[in-house]
C-alpha cells in the first residue's frame, strides 16, 4: 500500500481523500490541538502528532511515522495556511510565519524525496510578491518596482524550492469536479525527477452548463436534498442583520434584492462604495454552487444565509457542501468548527486528486518493472 504522510492537517478533509483513494496515511501532523482532537474523534486508527512543521526533520518524519530508512515515502501532502498570501490579507508572503512554514514543506520534501508532493493554498500565490509593496506607495512618483516586489515572484521562488521535481500546478475551481461550491485553490503535484513523469490533473467531469460528456455543476439544492439533518447547530444573526435578511427572496438573492426604502440604510458606508458587494446579505442560490466556504457564515461583506430559513449555513451543512460525512464531529466552539470546516479541501475532490496520483505512482511502478525484466533477459 502507497505511503503518506500529512502535514497542516487541520479537520482532515485532504487527510479523508487520500485515505480514501488507497493511501495509506501513515503520519498527520497538525499544530492546532482543537484541530487534533477533531482528527482523532473521527480517526481514532489514525497516527495523529500535534506537532509544529517547524520542528521537522527527515529523522522525526521516519520516526514518527514507524519507517526506516531505507522505505520510500509515496507521498507527502499538505495545505499550508495561506493569510500570507490572500488577497484580504497583508499578503506578507514568506515574510510571515505562516508562508515559512509553506517553505518548511519544501525543505522536508527535499531532505525525505518522497516520490509525489502535492501542496495546496489560496487563489492569490499565484499573482503575489515575494516583498508587498503597499498600494499608497505605487506609481510614477515612487521607484519602479524591483523584482522581489513583481507579482508572481512568490509563485517563481516558491517553485524554486523544489529542486529534483517535475512540477505541475493548476487553480482547480471545485465545481469542476462535483463539489456544490465554486471554490478556486490552487494545487501543486511534484513528481520526482529521477522516476521520469510528471502529474497531469484529471480532466474535469462537471462544468457550468453540463456540455459534452461533463455533467451540470452541483447545486446547493442538490447538496441539500441528498441529506437528513435531525438537527442544526448554526450562529444567530444580530437582530440588525436578521430583520433584514427575512426581506431577502428566498431561493436565492442578496442586497440589491432589499427594498428600495431600506437599502442604504441597510448598507450603511458601503453602499457608495465602488464594487459588486454580492456577499452583503446575501441568501444562497438554491440552483447555484455555493460560493466558497469562509471560517465563518455571517461575516459582512461575505454573508452565507441559508436558501430558504432565516439563518447562516449551519455546521451539518458546512460539512455537506465540503464533502465530508455529515456525522463528522468537529471539536471546539461554533466558531472553531466553522473555521476547521471553511478552512478544509473538499474530501470528494482530495480523493480524485488521490487516486490520480495513485494511479501515476502505479504506472512508474509497471514501468520500471517492464523495464528490469527486459534488462534481464538481454
Amino acid at each position: 500500500m502507497a505511503v503518506a504522510i500529512s502535514f497542516f492537517s487541520g479537520a482532515g478533509g485532504l487527510d479523508i481523500g487520500m485515505k480514501k483513494s488507497g493511501f495509506d496515511v501513515r503520519l498527520t501532523v497538525e499544530i492546532e490541538e482543537t484541530y487534533c482532537e477533531t482528527l482523532k474523534t473521527n480517526h481514532p486508527e489514525m497516527n495523529i502528532i500535534q506537532g509544529d512543521i517547524m520542528d521537522y526533520s527527515r529523522e522525526r518524519i521516519l520516526m514518527e511515522a514507524g519507517l526506516n530508512e531505507e522505505d520510500e515515502i509515496d507521498l507527502m501532502f499538505g495545505g499550508s495556511p495561506c493569510q500570507s498570501f490572500s488577497t484580504a490579507g497583508k499578503r506578507q508572503a514568506f515574510g510571515d510565519p505562516r508562508g515559512q512554514a509553506m517553505l518548511k514543506f519544501a525543505e522536508l520534501v527535499r531532505e525525505t524525496k518522497p516520490k509525489v508532493f502535492l501542496l495546496e493554498n489560496v487563489k492569490g500565490l499565484l499573482s503575489a510578491a515575494i516583498k508587498h509593496r503597499p498600494i499608497n506607495q505605487r506609481g510614477d512618483n515612487f521607484p519602479t518596482y524591483e523584482p522581489d516586489e513583481l507579482p508572481g515572484s512568490a509563485l517563481n521562488f516558491l517553485l524554486e524550492q523544489f529542486k529534483g521535481y517535475n512540477v505541475n500546478y493548476k487553480l482547480i475551481n471545485s465545481a469542476d469536479y462535483g463539489v456544490p461550491q465554486t471554490r478556486e485553490r490552487v494545487f501543486f503535484v511534484g513528481v520526482r525527477e529521477d522516476l521520469g513523469a510528471k502529474f497531469e490533473f484529471p480532466i474535469a467531469t462537471h462544468s457550468k452548463d453540463g456540455l459534452g460528456r461533463q455533467k451540470k455543476w452541483v447545486s446547493v439544492g442538490d447538496a441539500l436534498e441528498s441529506i437528513e439533518i435531525n438537527e442544526h447547530h448554526f450562529v444567530e444573526y444580530s437582530p440588525d442583520r436578521l430583520q433584514y435578511m427575512k426581506m431577502i427572496p428566498q431561493g436565492g438573492g442578496y442586497w440589491r434584492n432589499l427594498p428600495d426604502d431600506v437599502v442604504k440604510n441597510a448598507m450603511g458606508g458601503a453602499y457608495e462604495s465602488g464594487g459588486g458587494k454580492v456577499g452583503f446579505f446575501r441568501r444562497l442560490w438554491i440552483d447555484r454552487p455555493a460560493p466558497t466556504m469562509l471560517t465563518s457564515p455571517i461575516q459582512k461583506s461575505t454573508n452565507l444565509g441559508h436558501p430558504y430559513e432565516d439563518r447562516p449555513l449551519s455546521i451539518e451543512e458546512y460539512l455537506t457542501i465540503q464533502q465530508f460525512p455529515i456525522d463528522y464531529r468537529v471539536s471546539g466552539s461554533l466558531t472553531k468548527q466553522y473555521i476547521q470546516i471553511g478552512n478544509a479541501v473538499p474530501v470528494g475532490l482530495a480523493e480524485i486528486l488521490g487516486k490520480s496520483i495513485l494511479r501515476l505512482l502505479q504506472e512508474i511502478t509497471a514501468w520500471n518493472k517492464m523495464v528490469n525484466e527486459v534488462a534481464v533477459t538481454r
